[in-house]
């Protein structure tokens, strides 16, 4: 596959804002103070760090296929444990509801980010992979809400 300059110029940004991600979210895990946040971080990274993979492998001609979601996809069957409770006030709560809120902020941006560009390239296939990607970005606000809410913090 030949890329042109903006499609290679898209995809250098894009990849430039995964990397960011990921030490985002190492950063989160390692400050975390809940076990599950910490353990939500840590699977998001690792997210973070496959798209940037992918994106470098667009670079370099390939077109990485697709995995296929199961019926039920991570988001679906992610169901977090209430570490802390709605009387909760304490300075650990506060602390990873702040990373929470700034990392769901974050995943707003990349997902439009990738909503914005995937529009750029005349592949239909790398569209496909770019909004795979938007969706998995997207699954990971919804999976830190879905923390938020059952820790009493939206």
């Amino acid at each position: 596959m030949i890329l042109t300059e903006k499609e290679n110029t898209i995809l250098q940004d894009l990849q430039t804002q995964e990397k960011v991600c990921m030490e985002h979210y190492n950063l989160c895990a390692a400050t975390a103070k809940d076990g599950c946040l910490k353990d939500l971080f840590t699977q998001i990274a690792r997210d973070e760090q496959t798209h940037y993979q992918t994106l470098g492998k667009l670079m370099n001609g390939e077109t990485p296929s697709i995995t296929p979601a199961p019926a039920a996809s991570r988001v679906d069957t992610y169901q977090p444990k209430a570490t802390y409770s709605a009387s909760s006030n304490d300075a650990d709560k506060q602390h990873d509801a702040l990373l929470c809120s700034d990392s769901i902020g974050n995943e707003k941006m990349v997902s439009a980010d990738y909503n914005t560009n995937l529009f750029h390239f005349g592949s239909g296939e790398v569209r496909k992979l770019l909004n795979h990607i938007q969706t998995e970005e997207q699954e990971h606000a919804e999976m830190i809400y879905k923390y938020k809410k059952a820790n009493s913090m939206a």
